[in-house]
Formats: C-alpha cells, structure tokens, sequence
C-alpha cells in the first residue's frame, strides 16, 4: 500500500490539475463561441448585407451539447496519453492578461472579417508587404482572416480564432501527433535526429515537439516571416529549436537529411499539384526509415456525425481547396509519394496520420 500510494496521488494531482486547466480553456473558448454567433446574429438583423449565402449541408449539422461531448471525449484521451507517458502535460504559461487582450482584439476584428465573408472578399492579402514574394495559392485571405497569414496581427489572433471554432479543442488535437512519434521515439537518442515541423504557424505542434523532446533538434518552417517569427519567440527556453521562412513544396534539405517530418492542418490549404508537390518533397528530405506525422482535418465519412459542419466550413472560412482535399485518398497520396502508411487515427474534428520512408 505504502509503495502505490505516491503513485495514485501524483495520478490524481495530474488529472485535477488537467481537468481544472482544460476545463476553463473550453469554457474559456466556447464562451467566446457563442458570443460571437449572437454578435452575428444581431448585426445581420442590423444590416441584412452581412448574411452570408451558403448552400444548405446535405447532412445533419451537430448542436453545442454534441460538439462539447466531443471535446470531453477527446480530453479523456489527451489525458490518458498523458498519464500513459506518450507526452508531457502542456504548459500553461500564457498569461491570462494576454488572453484577454486578444480576445478584445479578436472581437474587434470580427465585423470586418462578418464584412469580407459576406462580400467575399479574399483576395485582400495580395496587397500585404512582400505578398509578391509568395506562391499566388498562398496570397489569399483564407478563413477571410485580415491580413491572411501575412502579418504580425495576424499571428497573434491566429490561435484564438481557431480556438474559438474548435470550442478549445485545438492543441488537443495537434497533441495527438504526438502519439505516433512516442511510439517511434523509443530507445532513440534524440540529440541524435533531425526533425522539421512543416507551416508550423505560430509554432504550436512545433512546440509541444519541444517540450516532449527538448534535445533534438527542431526547425520550424513556415512561408510567413510573422508566423515563422511568432514561433521563435515560443522557442526561447530551448536550446536546439529554430526558425525558417521557406515552401513546404521546396525545402531547403538534401536527400535523406530528416529523421521526423510534420504537417499540421496544412494540406487542406493547398492546392492539389502542391498537396502532391509537398507530399513528394517530404518522402525526399526523409531518411530511410524516418517518420512523417500529418494532422488535419477530417474527410467526410471519417465521423459521419460531423459531416454537415465539414459541408460548412469551405463556404464560412474561405477554403478555396477543401473540396479537394475532402475528395483526396490521403493514404494513396503518400504512399504513392513513396511512404508506406503506419498510423491511422480521428480525434474530433482531425485526422491523424503517420508514415514512414522505406528502408
């Protein structure tokens, strides 16, 4: 008894401690949530232009109390993942301060993006500094978010935006990605590997990368120098993570040069020629035997339930290649790259995959 009892007590402090922090980040987020679809709903009875016309979904769109037990359900496993020692718990160390500033300026940006979604305007980011410097698929306003992935504004809003439509699910789901790399990880000396994490954003999964495994070294790439920069700046208690501004379609790495790939909710933003372009690219820069991790967004038939949202979100957001990707045999995709399909999993609203490189 006495040798079992530190044990169930270090298992209890780590679930109050989890179901205390994500418990107030969903509340945190779906609160947000709702305000912002009763905001929409009274400035639309306002001003009528800022309805936005979208075809009806085919299938059943799932209510508040279905989407949060899906969040509570992928909680349990994010939890059991990190009771099973797959990953570390996530830190906490954003100030609530700094939550609520940008949540006040994720609020006030809203009637302009209500304004472009109703008007569909996306083309706007063709105009941001250095915007000619980037692929055309990229100068785009996707999720008609101001500014597109051009700026520093832009990377700070980015994870309250998507935390919002996720209703403060979404590092849970990336932390699934981690899932297939613990598996792989062991008996490996990390200092040992190399791995990238591909349109790392503002550096999220890059980051939880880093906390599992602060030793190997880790490059964050991503076409934006805002987000790429953003995600330094998450870097600074490590010493082997850094940053890069580069395409996904053409890395700067020799053959073979990486032990572990990433690529989380990427493919979806792009078109098909580059989705293949990237997919070829990754099965390049791998080692024989390295690992690919890819977490995206569900296809329809993955969870039936969530279809009619799946049929939305292209016409809310400004997703000019979804449908394509919907419609891609992802498997068939990497495999026909080169990869050979080792992990297939769902986790709410993502799917998530993993590939190795042949011997």
């Amino acid at each position: 008894m006495a040798e079992t009892t530190p044990l169930s007590l270090s298992k209890l402090a780590t679930r109050a401690r989890y179901v205390a922090r994500q418990g107030t980040r969903v509340g945190w987020y779906a609160g947000q949530a709702y305000r912002m679809q009763r905001l929409q709903r009274r400035a639309v009875k306002r001003d009528p232009t800022l309805k936005t016309d979208v075809k009806p979904p085919q299938t059943k769109v799932p209510g508040l109390p279905e989407l949060l037990r899906g969040v509570a359900a992928l909680s349990a496993r994010d939890l059991a993942n990190i009771e099973a020692g797959l990953y570390p718990a996530p830190r906490e160390d954003e100030r609530w301060t700094d939550r609520i500033r940008d949540a006040r300026a994720f609020f006030a940006d809203a009637p302009e993006v209500a304004r472009r979604r109703a008007e569909k305007r996306h083309q706007e980011a063709r105009e941001a500094p250095h915007a000619d410097k980037r692929p055309r698929y990229y100068q785009q306003n996707f999720h008609f978010q101001t500014d597109g992935w051009m700026s520093d504004e832009s990377a700070r809003l980015y994870d309250t935006q998507v935390e919002v439509l996720f209703t403060g699910a979404t590092a849970a789901m990336r932390r699934m990605g981690l899932v297939p790399i613990a598996q792989r990880m062991q008996g490996k000396d990390q200092r040992r590997l190399q791995a990238v994490d591909l349109a790392t954003g503002p550096g999220n999964f890059a980051d939880a990368l880093a906390q599992a495994y602060p030793r190997m070294p880790l490059i964050a790439l991503d076409l934006s120098e805002a987000y790429a920069s953003h995600a330094l700046k998450r870097f600074k208690r490590y010493r082997h993570q850094q940053g890069m501004v580069a395409k996904a379609e053409e890395m700067p790495f020799a053959d073979g040069a990486l032990d572990l790939t990433s690529a989380v909710f990427l493919f979806h933003e792009l078109p098909p020629k580059i989705r293949l372009a990237v997919a070829q690219e990754i099965a390049r820069v791998l080692k024989p035997g390295g690992l690919f991790v890819f977490v995206d967004s569900l296809q329809p038939g993955d969870t039936p339930a969530y279809d009619g949202l799946l049929e939305l979100f292209p016409q809310l957001f400004h997703e000019p290649y979804y449908t394509t990707y919907a419609d891609t045999d992802l498997v068939g995709l990497f495999e026909g790259a080169g990869l050979k399909a080792v992990h297939e999993d769902t986790a709410f609203f993502s799917k998530v995959l993993a590939f190795e490189k042949p011997l």
